[in-house]
């Protein structure tokens, strides 16, 4: 038995606009994500426990990714 998983159709017949727009969206979470983490490290009570992950990096790359993605999804949809 051969179990396979189709894409929704609102995914397979979307124009290239709204996946691009898609990934924006998916960016913009984890640039929410990285915010929270930084918001949290920067509040913690022990203040020897810093960690490793460069959380403001990373909320700056995804914002600006999300952001150029965005840009260019809504120049879609608006052309068309």
């Amino acid at each position: 038995m051969r179990v396979t998983m189709d894409w929704p159709d609102f995914i397979t017949f979307a124009s290239e606009a709204t996946v691009v727009g898609l990934w924006a969206g998916g960016f913009l979470l984890l640039a929410a994500v990285a915010l929270a983490a930084d918001w949290r490290r920067a509040r913690r009570q022990q203040i020897d426990r810093v960690g490793c992950m460069p959380w403001t990096p990373l909320f700056l790359a995804f914002a600006t990714i999300a952001s150029g993605l965005m840009l260019v999804a809504v120049k879609g949809w608006l052309g068309g």
